[in-house]
């Protein structure tokens, strides 16, 4: 990483490596949720940002775009076509979410406000924005791009490349709605294909190991699909928490499980399979 890059924990519920926000110049990719503004808002006022870049808008990642964009006047919001009108409007993004979370919403995610559409920029995929290159990578969700570096090599990559922790073992997320396995294949493929030299991921850290990490992703890609068709609930999950005990440090079983819960990683999957049979 260059001088210009830093990684931000935002300390989600207090706890460590569970979401982190890039800056990268005076660009910041994935700024998180509004539930973690104390943590980010010292590095915004020393150094507004020209743009927030989303991977996608699950709030984990952009339930902050709005709250900053009402502090920062000139600030603009970069995300995918099919993304963004649930930031103008987010009603619909913010009931999907409820679903998951119930009473917890407020609690873990915080506001979430409305993005003007005027400070939008709306990607399709194939744009230069700079020193950054667009891909559109699908696949954890539907609406998920992910932006090249150039300068530096490095590919942030959002949830595409999946989740991993203090240099443990790589886990794909796949929470509802819209998991397409297939499509994700190919995500991971157009990612290679751009030869990052790393990989920096929200969930959490940077990896210099591209090709044993995607490697590792394709691997656990085929494993989850094959154990949401042959398994319950409960025991895709104890299968999640064993391979995390099995090749991570101990105190990040907490930190994987608050990244990526694996009963929303198994209804997803699940979601997914019932779609291909219908």
């Amino acid at each position: 990483m260059t001088a210009e890059t830093e990684l931000i924990d935002l300390l989600h519920l207090g706890r460590p490596k569970v979401i982190g926000a890039w800056r990268v110049g005076e660009v910041i990719i994935d700024p998180g949720p509004s539930s973690c503004l104390g943590e980010l808002l010292p590095t915004l006022e020393q150094r507004p940002p020209r743009a927030l870049a989303l991977t996608h808008i699950h709030l984990d990642h952009a339930g902050a775009a709005g709250s900053i964009l009402q502090r920062f006047p000139d600030t603009e919001v970069w995300v995918h076509e099919r993304g963004a009108p649930h930031l103008i409007d987010p009603v619909k993004l913010i009931a999907s979410a409820a679903r998951l979370y119930g009473d917890e919403m407020e609690h873990l995610w915080g506001e979430v406000l409305p993005v003007p559409g005027e400070r939008l920029r709306v990607l399709g995929g194939g744009e230069t924005l700079g020193p950054f290159r667009v891909a559109y990578t699908p696949g954890h969700a539907s609406h998920h791009v992910s932006y090249l570096h150039e300068p530096s090599g490095c590919a942030y990559t959002g949830d595409v490349t999946g989740v991993r922790i203090g240099g443990g073992c790589v886990l794909a997320p796949t929470p509802p709605p819209d998991v397409d396995l297939s499509a994700w294949r190919s995500s991971l493929d157009l990612i290679e294909a751009w030869r990052p030299r790393s990989l920096a991921a929200t969930h959490f850290g940077s990896y210099d190991d591209v090709e044993n990490h995607l490697a590792a992703l394709r691997e656990h890609l085929d494993r989850v699909e094959t154990m949401a068709r042959e398994l319950d609930a409960a025991r895709f999950a104890a299968e999640i928490r064993a391979s995390v005990a099995a090749s991570s440090a101990p105190d990040a079983a907490s930190a994987y499980e608050q990244a990526m819960p694996p009963a929303q990683s198994f209804d997803g999957l699940a979601r997914y399979l019932r779609a291909q049979v219908s």
